[in-house]
Order: C-alpha cells, then structure tokens, then sequence
C-alpha cells in the first residue's frame, strides 16, 4: 500500500490512516462461548458511547481470545485501505460498518425484550464469524497484507492489540454471525453470506 506518495505525504508532514476490516471464521462446538465474550464487548460499547479506551481494551479481549482459539480457525479476509484526509477514512470506516452491520444474523439485541420467552436450552452455533474494523493512524504493516494464512493473522492480531496501546486508534467497531446465542450459522449460509472468506 504504501510507495512514492507516501514517502512525499509523510515528509510534509500529513497523517495517514490505515482502515480495516478482519474477517475470522471459527467452527466447532467450543466456539460457542466466544459469543459471551463479543456480546459483553457489545453491552460495554453501548455504554462506553464511544470512549476509544474502553472499546479498545474490549478489543484487545477478543483479539487475545481469538488468538487462543486458534485451533478452531476455519478460514478469513481482509481489506482496507490507506488515507491521508481523516473524512476520507471516516467515510471509508462508515462503509465497511455498513455492510458489517447487513451480514447475515450480525445484529445483536442487548436488550430485555424477549428474554422471557427464551426456551430453556438453545441450540449451539458450530460456525462463528467475527469482523473487525479499524481505523488507525501511521503504518502498520502487519495488517497491511493478505491476512489469509494462519501466521499472517497471528501476526494482525496481534498488531490490533499494540495499536491500542500505542494509543494509535481512531475508530473501532466489532460485528459477529451469529450475533446471540440460540442462532445458528450453517456452513452454506457462511459461504453465500461471507463470500471473501479463504480457507486458512
């Protein structure tokens, strides 16, 4: 991503952005508890409105659990982009939530409502994706590649989790299929609805 023009922006001094969005999918029955995990991070961003410190140490939760996970790692994408006009990247940001938000079963409901009709034991999802989108400032290389291998995905993982504390965040935002317990996410709606998504 980066080549002539970045080395002239960064000599005038201008900021680059890097955003992007990671997409994991997990399979098995132990992944299920993953989505404790995603929906407590969900209920704290709702009540966190917005601080980045808050989102990003919930952040860094996911990226750990998921980083011990790995066994179940099925397959994954990637894209982003780079820019030099914070409006640009925020636009950018908002797209990517955007077409987050309309994947298949990733709105939770973190309210009350309907709780009280819920059956006593649920079916278990063997499927689990998680997307994560990130707007951050400077270079970051490891996130700026193909992240459709296993050693490449550690390695953006864990290059989330020093972007929060190196305090080079600007934007954060986590979407998951199935988004609550009791839904499930077979492996034809993974391929029709996640497309993008590699075999690791």
């Amino acid at each position: 991503m980066s080549g002539l023009g970045d080395r002239f922006k960064k000599f005038t001094g201008k900021t680059r952005f890097v955003v992007c969005r990671v997409m994991l999918h997990l399979a098995g029955e132990e992944v299920a508890p993953l989505l404790g995990t995603l929906n407590q991070a969900g209920r704290n961003a709702i009540d966190a409105e917005g601080d980045l410190e808050i989102l990003g140490e919930d952040l860094v939760d996911i990226c750990q659990q998921l980083l011990q996970y790995e066994t179940y790692w099925q397959s994954a994408a990637n894209e982003g982009d780079v820019f030099w006009k914070e409006e640009e990247a925020g636009d950018y940001v908002n797209e990517l939530f955007t077409d987050s938000a309309q994947r298949y079963l990733s709105q939770p409901e973190y309210g009350a409502a309907g709780a009280t009709n819920a059956p006593f034991s649920l079916p278990i999802t063997r499927n689990l994706v998680v997307m994560l989108t990130i707007a951050a400032e400077g270079e970051v290389p490891d996130l700026e590649t193909d992240l459709a291998n296993v050693e490449a995905m550690e390695n953006g993982l864990k290059a989330i989790i020093n972007l929060h504390y190196n305090h080079q965040l600007r934007a954060i935002q986590v979407h998951f299929s199935p988004a609550k317990l009791g839904d499930e996410l077979t492996e034809e709606q993974v391929l029709v609805n996640f497309p993008e998504l590699i075999p690791l």
